[in-house]
């Protein structure tokens, strides 16, 4: 036979697929996943049972951590010294284990996630309580089975004599599982078992009457909703963990927040680190100092504020943006029936409960083979002291020991088990004392066996037994909760205050799209004028406003989208710099463009609480090309989000021409590209939400569109219109008389027709309300900019052709004008 002739064909995905089944099931069943009896993982049940089986119990002295982790892995655990060193130390972590099982003695580690010695330096013994996981295993309680090289027996599972698993908690990552479970008081979790016991059918909203909660080592305030109750019925859940807190006062009127509970896993080092770098950064304002003042007394971390700052505001910040508040997500998963399970609270309580009923179960059958052996040996020690003499002559006449032990068991009818108790006898029990000693202890031991058999044959004895066990650990080991539930998830409000320093800066956008925020002392070294910012060649700044740093700006573009972009978050730059793209700071369509900019107050955003819903306050008018009107409170303008918004629904063909602010009951002016006009009261178009497509606010010509729309009050100033020739005029505001809306309006300019006649132009770009004299800057088809002022434009009436302001060259047009934006500070 070949060599190739001995091996058979084999597809790789069954062999892969094979090993890693067997593969994944010895780690969901024999590492990370914990057994829903004894709250254990293999490797803790094998430490604790090594330390026991080596007599390394709380009543005699420390032990090397090497010698225990040595008897494990040459026992029970061949998987390396380290994992088995990292369940120990686990096992002796206060911060970790709300009792600990392991009583270290050395350096085991710290909160700051500061490593522990290594093992030939530290030293352990079971603590008091992990005592009370091993307690009667010596009394076939539990299942043994063969270790690893079948040298030795090791337990399946731990008597555990109070319900570790929830206690404790535990947290496991294996193949396809996971589990996290929290720890728990150990009163209220000993009461949950006896109500279980008391009354089987309890329900989840009962038992939580009982087990408020996770009750964790570190402390804290846990804010759950409805998240405890979801993982007490379904083993899945999630509550926030928030540090204990405090503000204290100082001397010079600063004052400091001390953080004394932070939450469960939490490293210390991070944490302080977390929020002294907030510090460094200047993401947050008005943090002074840091300091981590933990020691022998406890935790206590310190935040030293400055003078004059929002305590209270800087802590929300901190419990938003460090892990000074946490979500801890249950995933409450354990092996029941060599397979593991998502349980929930009474599911895990009913296990435990059912495997106390063997514990108890085995260990009175173990006492009562004992006690009912010692009480067959009592009875024929009674019997042959009432038949000493006859007794001694028979043993004196005997040949041996066994012959001895033959000849009672003949003579006197003893069994082998008595005659050998009566051989081994010793002298001084022949006394009346020690036999009136036997006679009480028989008594006594046939009185424990009736109370064994009747625990055995009792279902109820048997609860009562448990009952009774656990209340004595309970008074025992009971300590009062650390943390403190709280009902409801508080919602985190941080002002922006507290993140941002207020400051007044100049924001500017050009026209071709470039944005930038400067300081005031940028812009006064600079000159303190707008004509020496910087923009790139051919580009003009559209909009110039003096704003706060803690202000928002929404922006408007023209197919009826806009963008709530807060100033701070806008890029700083000196005032001859560029800027910045718009698409760099806003996801700004292609084909989009902004309108209009319209700046407002962060107060002014706010929802509204007396019911008003925005009825009363700043408004925002909605303009489109086709003569459609939309007014809106400027409240609903609110939003978190930094993406495109529907702002104003536009049809088809139409598109937003302008976004006004009107914070008064004014009266709106639309001038159309064929000079018409209308002017009529805002209160005309009724207030929309924020998606509706508005009213009809002029009749539109064949042809015509609107081009520029105003705001206007009373009678005061001039309307001036500007052709895209470059002819302009101005007529008094007096000359448009409030008209309805909807109507076709009023001629506001005659264009000049015939051959020989030189045209003043075909439409109109662009319309103002002049109150005082301004720059208007005229941008043409080319790019080409040209400034004029205001008052050079004549005064006309409402029919006037107006008169050249700007030359345009043959061939071009102008586009769009603005007014010249004044570089005021805020």
């Amino acid at each position: 036979m070949s060599l190739l002739e001995q091996f058979l064909p084999a597809f790789l995905e069954e062999v892969v697929g094979d090993r890693f089944g067997r593969y994944s099931k010895y780690i969901i069943q024999d590492r990370a996943i914990p057994d829903v009896r004894d709250g254990l993982k293999p490797v803790q049940r094998r430490i604790l049972y090594a330390m026991y089986d080596s007599g390394n119990t709380p009543d005699k002295p420390y032990r090397k951590s090497a010698k225990t982790v040595g008897d494990v892995m040459g026992n029970y655990h061949p998987h390396g010294d380290a994992p088995i060193y990292e369940g120990m130390v686990r096992m002796a972590q206060p911060w970790k284990m709300a009792h600990m099982l392991v009583d270290g003695h050395g350096n085991w580690g710290s909160m700051d996630d500061d490593p522990p010695a290594a093992m030939r330096y530290t030293e352990a013994r079971l603590s008091v309580i992990a005592m009370e996981l091993l307690r009667d295993i010596e009394k076939r309680t539990v299942l043994f089975k063969d270790n690893f090289d079948n040298t030795t027996k090791e337990p399946v599972v731990l008597p555990a004599r109070y319900p570790n698993l929830l206690v404790n908690g535990v947290t496991g990552i294996s193949a396809g599982f996971a589990t996290e479970i929290p720890p728990h008081n150990l009163r209220e979790i000993i009461d949950a078992c006896i109500a279980i016991m008391n009354k089987p059918e309890l329900t989840v909203p009962e038992l939580m009457e009982i087990v408020k909660g996770p009750d964790f080592p570190t402390g804290g305030l846990i804010m759950a909703g409805d998240g405890i109750r979801e993982a007490y019925e379904t083993g899945k859940g999630k509550i926030y963990i928030r540090s204990k807190t405090a503000i204290e006062e100082m001397r010079g009127g600063k004052q400091q927040i001390v953080i004394t509970e932070i939450p469960y896993q939490i490293v210390k080092s991070r944490l302080v680190n977390a929020i002294d770098s907030l510090r460094m950064e200047k993401k947050v304002e008005g943090i002074a100092e840091v300091r981590d003042e933990s020691g022998r007394n406890g935790l206590r971390i310190v935040v030293e504020l400055k003078k004059d700052v929002d305590a209270e505001g800087i802590l929300a910040y901190l419990l938003k943006k460090t892990d000074l508040q946490t979500t801890y997500n249950f995933n409450m998963v354990a092996i029941v029936n060599k397979a593991p399970r998502q349980l929930g609270i009474k599911q895990i309580l009913d296990a435990y409960v059912e495997h106390q009923k063997e514990v108890v179960t085995h260990r009175t059958k173990y006492d009562l083979e004992k006690a009912e052996d010692r009480a067959h040996v009592l009875e024929g020690l009674v019997k042959a002291l009432n038949l000493l003499d006859q007794i001694i002559e028979t043993i004196k006449a005997s040949k041996n020991r066994l012959d001895a032990q033959n000849n009672l068991v003949a003579k006197f009818g003893f069994t082998e088990r008595q005659a050998d108790a009566i051989l081994t006898l010793q002298l001084y029990r022949l006394t009346n004392l020690e036999i009136n000693q036997l006679e009480k202890e028989l008594g006594e031991t046939q009185k424990k066996i009736a109370q064994l058999r009747a625990i055995l044959e009792s279902p109820r004895k048997l609860l009562n037994v448990i009952k009774d066990e656990l209340t004595e650990i309970r008074g025992k080991f009971g300590i009062d909760r650390r943390s403190v539930i709280q009902g409801e998830v508080e919602d985190i409000k941080v002002n922006l205050e507290v993140m941002v320093p207020a400051e007044d800066v100049i924001v500017t956008l050009s026209r071709e799209g470039y944005v930038k925020r400067t300081s005031l002392l940028s812009f006064t070294r600079s000159g303190g004028e707008l004509g020496s910012a910087g923009v790139k060649e051919g580009d003009v700044i559209r909009w110039s406003l003096g704003v706060s740093t803690l202000d928002p700006l929404l922006l408007f573009t023209q197919k009826g989208y806009y963008y709530l972009l807060p100033v701070h978050q806008i890029p700083e730059f000196k005032w001859k710099d560029t800027g910045t793209a718009i698409v760099n700071v806003l996801p700004l369509a292609k084909d989009d463009r902004i309108v209009s900019i319209v700046h407002a107050k962060s107060a002014e955003l706010a929802p509204a609480t007396d019911g008003s819903e925005g009825v009363e306050g700043p408004m925002l008018v909605f303009v489109t090309k086709r003569g459609q009107v939309k007014r809106t409170a400027l409240a609903d303008y609110a939003t978190s989000r930094n993406m495109a918004i529907a702002a104003c629904k536009v049809s088809d063909g139409d598109e937003i021409v302008k976004v006004l602010r009107s914070d008064a009951a004014e009266d709106l002016l639309l001038v159309t590209e064929q000079g018409m006009s209308i002017r009529f009261n805002r209160e005309e178009a009724s207030v929309q939400g924020r998606v509706a497509g508005g009213v009809r606010g002029i009749v539109l010509k064949d042809g015509d569109e609107v081009t520029d729309a105003l705001t206007v009050a009373e009678d005061e100033g001039e309307i001036l219109v500007l052709t895209d020739y470059g002819y302009a005029k101005r007529t008094l505001l007096l000359d448009y008389p409030q008209q309805g809306r909807g109507g076709k309006g009023i001629q506001t300019f005659e264009f000049k027709e015939g051959k020989r006649v030189r045209p003043n132009g075909t439409k109109l770009i662009a319309a103002f309300h002049i109150k005082e004299s301004v720059a208007l800057l005229a941008v043409t088809a080319s790019g080409a900019v040209s400034e004029f002022s205001s008052e050079s434009s004549p005064i006309e009436e409402r029919r006037g052709q107006g008169k050249l302001m700007t030359a345009v060259d043959r061939g071009d047009t102008l586009t769009e004008a603005f007014i010249k934006p004044l570089s005021t500070q805020p």
